[in-house]
């Protein structure tokens, strides 16, 4: 949830939804390494940014202040039409979002995402790097469920009984779902020395 925009948006314009739950820590998490891990101070204010913004459909909103694993079984198996993850990029938060946020899809639900970038390299390569691209391929393929990349890094799975796997690329930019080319020494190395020719200019030249 973040800051509550995304929610706003989607409460404002859904006039039929009847209940939009809304999961994030609005916490600093010592284990994720991730630029948006702000400080307790920070998270406390972007969930009164939430609160306030959402306050108009407060009677359809429940709020689940908790990591996935933490706050996800106060959610019905079966109970979803639609999932909307933007949480946590790493290998570790992707993997962990669809398989306990996918259980409680309805049949014929859809889940879908942000940040299916088709660069693991999303941030600085001291981050962790974004493995939501491949990471919802694969995942899609063992519950034979079709997936369809979108404009705008997003992603759609359709959980359907008796469904086959497809990767639907309505981008043509996710070519290649392996990994061995992103984790190339020679093109890390050509990215860590991008970002440090970067960090010079904006110092004037100081080296460090």
């Amino acid at each position: 949830m973040y800051r509550g925009d995304f929610a706003a948006h989607i409460l404002g314009r859904c006039e039929g939804l009847k209940t939009y739950y809304m999961i994030d820590p609005w916490r600093h998490l010592p284990d994720w390494n991730k630029p948006a891990n702000q400080a307790d101070d920070a998270f406390e204010q972007y969930l009164a940014e939430t609160k306030a913004k959402t306050e108009f459909a407060a009677g359809k909103r429940v709020i689940l202040r908790g990591r996935t694993t933490e706050v996800i079984d106060q959610i019905a198996d079966g109970g979803l039409h639609f999932a909307y993850i933007d949480g946590d990029h790493t290998l570790r938060g992707i993997a962990i979002d669809l398989m306990r946020v996918y259980p409680k899809l309805r049949d014929g639900g859809f889940l879908a995402g942000d940040d299916f970038t088709s660069t693991v390299w999303q941030h600085h390569t001291r981050f962790e790097p974004t493995l939501v691209f491949p990471f919802a391929v694969y995942f899609a393929e063992a519950m034979a469920a079709r997936i369809f990349a979108l404009r705008f890094d997003q992603f759609l799975i359709e959980k359907r009984a008796g469904g086959t796997f497809a990767f639907v690329d309505l981008t043509g930019r996710y070519r290649d779902t392996s990994l061995r080319d992103q984790f190339r020494p020679g093109k890390t190395l050509k990215l860590r020395l991008r970002e440090m020719l970067r960090r010079l200019r904006r110092r004037g030249g100081d080296v460090e």
